[in-house]
C-alpha cells in the first residue's frame, strides 16, 4: 500500500484533552416523594467506583510525558503549508520533514514559550529521507531541546504519543501503540510529497493527520522515537486509512540532522544506490514488468556491473522489481558498499550481474 500525507492549510490552536476515569456513586430509589436517600425494601445498592491504581498510574505517566516532551515540539508555518518540528539543540536548530519546508527558505515558528511566531531560515533539506533542518533567527529564552531515543529499542506494543499540529491545531497529542517496525514506505510524489522511499519506519496506531508531519512520536520515557511523517492511504477510498501512520525512526533523524548541523549538508546518507535513472515498463498485458535503465552514471555501481541504457531490471538480490518504487524499496534494504546481484533483461535475454552498491 502506497502511503501519502496531505498537508494542512490553516493555523489554529488546540488544548490537549486527556480522558479522565471518573467515579460515581449509584443511589437507590426513594420510598416516596420527598424522601431522598430512603431505600425501598429489597432495592439494590452499589458501592462507589474507584479508579484502579494501574489506570491512575498510566494517566499520570501520560501527563508527565506531555509536560516533559510537548515544550520541545514547535509549529512551522510556510507560505502555503503548515507542519511541526522538534527542537534539536539549544542553538535553535529544528528538525522536521522535507515536505514541510518544501522549496521555501524562510518560515514562521511558534514555540511552546512564545505566543508570537519567530522567524527561521532553512539550513538544508534532504528530500531522499524526507528530513530537513531549519534554524531560528533568534533563540528565545527557555528553548528546550528534545531527548532522542534509540530506535533499535522500539518494540511492537509500546505505548506512544504523537505530538504536533494536526489540521493546524497546535500542541495536540494523540495516543496509540507501536503497531509494527521495519516498514519500508514510499511517499507519493507531487502535491507536496517528496516521493521518497524510506526504510525502517515505525508504524503506529496513534492518529497522524495533516500538520503532524515533522512532529514527535514519544515513548512513555519522554524520548522521541520517531518523526510522524505520513498516514497510510486507502486506495479504494482515496483517503487516509484510520490507525495506520508512519514515523521516521529517531536514530535516522538524529543521524541526518547531526550531519546537517555539523556540515551544512548530508555527507553520509546510508542509502544504497545503483547509479541509474529509470522508468517503469509494462508487458503486453499492460502490467508493470520492470525498470528500464534510462541513464547510467559513469563509474557508478551499475556501470561497473556492465548495465547499459535500455536494460530492464527485474530483480535486486532476491526481491522482484516491477516499478521504480519497488526498485527503491529493494535498494532500501541495503546499505552502501553491500554486494548483491542485479537481474535484468537485455534484448529479451535474462542476465545476472554482481554489483557493489553505491550511495545515494
Amino acid at each position: 500500500m502506497d502511503a501519502s500525507a496531505p498537508r494542512a492549510p490553516v493555523l489554529c490552536r488546540v488544548f490537549l484533552c486527556v480522558a479522565l476515569l471518573c467515579c460515581a456513586a449509584l443511589t437507590t430509589g426513594c420510598e416516596g416523594p420527598g424522601a431522598p436517600g430512603a431505600r425501598r425494601p429489597g432495592a439494590a445498592t452499589a458501592s462507589p467506583v474507584t479508579v484502579p491504581v494501574a489506570a491512575g498510574d498510566l494517566q499520570s505517566a501520560y501527563q508527565r510525558v506531555i509536560r516533559q516532551a510537548l515544550p520541545s515540539v514547535v509549529q512551522i508555518e510556510a507560505s502555503r503549508d503548515l507542519g511541526s518540528g522538534i527542537v534539536y539543540d539549544d542553538r535553535g536548530h529544528i528538525v522536521t520533514n522535507a515536505h514541510v519546508v518544501g522549496d521555501e527558505k524562510t518560515f514562521r515558528v511558534t514555540t511552546a514559550g512564545n505566543e508570537e511566531p519567530l522567524t527561521a531560515s532553512l539550513v538544508y533539506s534532504y528530500p531522499q529521507q524526507d528530513l530537513a533542518v531549519i534554524k531560528l533567527d533568534r533563540v528565545p529564552d527557555g528553548l528546550k531541546p528534545a531527548v532522542f531515543g534509540d530506535s533499535e529499542k522500539v518494540e511492537v506494543g509500546q505505548i506512544v504519543l504523537a505530538m504536533g499540529s494536526p489540521l493546524g491545531l497546535s500542541s495536540s497529542v494523540t495516543q496509540g501503540i507501536v503497531s509494527a517496525t521495519g516498514r519500508t514506505v514510499s511517499e507519493a510524489g507531487g502535491g507536496g510529497g517528496t516521493g521518497a522511499t524510506i526504510a525502517n519506519m515505525v508504524q503506529t496506531s496513534a492518529a497522524i493527520n495533516p500538520g503532524n508531519s515533522g512532529g514527535a512520536l514519544v515513548n512513555l520515557e519522554g524520548q522521541v522515537v520517531g518523526i510522524p511523517t505520513l498516514a497510510a492511504a486507502d486506495p479504494s477510498l482515496g483517503n487516509a486509512a484510520a490507525g495506520i501512520g508512519f514515523a521516521i525512526p529517531a536514530s535516522m533523524a538524529r543521524t541526518v540532522a547531526g550531519q546537517i548541523v555539523r556540515e551544512g549538508r548530508v555527507v553520509d546518507s546510508g542509502r544504497a544506490a545503483l547509479g541509474i535513472t529509470g522508468r517503469t515498463v509494462v508487458d503486453d498485458r499492460l502490467q508493470p514488468a520492470g525498470v528500464a535503465v534510462a541513464t547510467v552514471r559513469a563509474g557508478g555501481p551499475a556501470a561497473r556491473a556492465g548495465l547499459r541504457t535500455g536494460d530492464i531490471i527485474t530483480k535486486v538480490g532476491d526481491r522482484s522489481v516491477t516499478t521504480v518504487t519497488s526498485l527503491q524499496e529493494a535498494l532500501a534494504a541495503y546499505r552502501p558498499g553491500r554486494r548483491t546481484t542485479v537481474t535484468y533483461l537485455r534484448d529479451g535475454v535474462e542476465r545476472t550481474a554482481p554489483v557493489t552498491l553505491g550511495e545515494q
